[in-house]
């Protein structure tokens, strides 16, 4: 677009954009009454007085020339001048304020009427004063301002811009008003995004209400459903449980006959796999759950979980960790949850796996390195999505899960306003798994 070097310096904000339609079109105008005020008004006034100044003038440089003492004095009780003569005339030199708009056209009118005009000097506001040199001496004039231009110009300038100004932030003030709500709306939804229901009114414009309204109806509809799956996966799992313990009972009842003891091993270990992925369902129905978020050092966290995968017979070791405490706001069982859930995996599918901490300046980075076989990237997308198992792309010898160890460290990534970010490790060459939490 021919316009389209304009964006980098229009501000992002909604604010900001309203704020700069609101003002540019005030400065336009303001910039434009002043240039054609001054113009018609100020120059064509000045104009039409300096007739009768260079008039009356011309009647001092007569007088003068003539030598006519007397006359000098009946032309300054007649019209009201200060009128000096002689030798002892000082030259006056052009002084005047820089908002004096219409003292360049005083100067303009009288040196084109008087070629010998010394200077003019408009520093007093309520006079004007200026010296010609003419061939007889030299000519001081002083006159009340009033009679060359209109009294005071520059107050025109300053009401019209101490309006606009006081305007202005009268339209700034209503304007932060009319956003406040939308802010409001956008933290809310922010808020919920990281899964914080926090209370929210519907304030401002009917719009404004009514996007509200549908929020929080979509909010209510969302947490709904969570609740109902959440309680669907907890009930289901709880309920396959009893007979599936029953069924263990049974078998271990059957384990004492020699001929049926592989045929006891086996279907021991369908229970057991049956229990692995009930344990998977109730890990991710309870990563749904809403757990209020508290102050944490991640770094203590993070080495708390790589003691339990140590435990639990994992190879692991450090990468650089912050050397000092590592503190935000999180929840801590969710976050827990999710790095187990990574170590699991790298227990599971590799030999070896590398944890580490990284402190940026508006986020955290949780690292989780292994050496296996890792995942293709044009399935890292799919990997993260619940129950899938890429049987292709990891090592299904050392047993099978249900799909859910990236899902849940993926949700709740999502759930802290965060991300999951799958890659290849350059340090021991299988998957690297990065848990991205965002700062304040």
């Amino acid at each position: 677009m021919f316009f389209g070097w304009l964006k980098k310096y229009v501000p992002r904000g909604l604010y900001g954009r309203a704020a700069l339609i609101l003002l540019v079109p005030v400065v336009v105008i303001q910039l434009v009454v002043i240039v054609a005020f001054s113009q018609r008004y100020f120059n064509d006034i000045t104009h039409q007085l300096m007739r009768g100044v260079k008039a009356e003038t011309a009647l001092f440089v007569t007088a003068a020339n003539r030598g006519d003492d007397a006359g000098l004095a009946q032309l300054d009780q007649t019209l009201g001048y200060r009128s000096e003569f002689g030798a002892q005339a000082q030259p006056v030199t052009t002084a005047r304020p820089f908002y004096d708009v219409s003292s360049r056209v005083i100067e303009d009118d009288l040196r084109s009427a008087f070629p010998t005009l010394d200077g003019v000097n408009v520093m007093d506001p309520r006079r004007l004063r200026f010296s010609l040199n003419l061939e007889s001496g030299r000519l001081v004039l002083d006159l009340p301002r009033e009679r060359a231009s209109a009294s005071n110009p520059h107050q025109m300038l300053v009401l019209t811009l101490g309006t606009g100004v006081l305007m202005t932030l009268i339209a700034f003030v209503y304007l932060r008003n009319q956003l406040r709500p939308i802010r409001r709306l956008a933290k809310a939804a922010e808020a919920f995004g990281r899964g914080e229901s926090k209370p929210y009114k519907p304030r401002g414009a009917v719009e404004v209400r009514s996007a509200g309204a549908a929020f929080l109806n979509m909010r209510a509809r969302i947490e709904r459903h969570l609740e109902q799956r959440t309680l669907m996966l907890s009930g289901v799992s709880h309920d396959l449980r009893t007979p599936l313990t029953r069924l263990r009972l049974g078998l271990s009842m059957l384990a004492d006959d020699p001929e049926k003891a592989d045929e006891v091993a086996d279907m021991m270990g369908d229970i057991d796999e049956m229990e692995r992925l009930i344990d998977g369902f109730l890990d991710f129905s309870r990563a749904a759950t809403v757990e209020e978020p508290s102050e944490i050092d991640v770094v203590e966290l993070v080495r708390t979980c790589v003691g339990s995968a140590e435990r639990a017979g994992g190879s692991v070791t450090f990468g650089p960790m912050p050397q000092h405490a590592l503190d935000m706001m999180a929840r801590p069982e969710a976050l827990a949850r999710a790095v187990d859930n990574l170590l699991s995996n790298t227990r599971r599918y590799a030999h070896h796996a590398r944890v580490s901490v990284k402190e940026l300046d508006r986020s955290v980075v949780i690292s989780v390195e292994d050496d296996g076989p890792g995942i293709v990237s044009d399935m890292r997308d799919r990997a993260q999505m619940p129950f899938v198992r890429l049987d292709a792309a990891r090592n299904q010898n050392k047993g099978s899960g249900v799909g859910l160890g990236l899902a849940i460290a993926t949700d709740v990534a999502r759930r802290h306003g965060g991300t999951l970010r799958l890659g290849e490790s350059a340090r021991l060459g299988g998957l690297q798994a990065d848990i991205v939490l965002p700062r304040g």
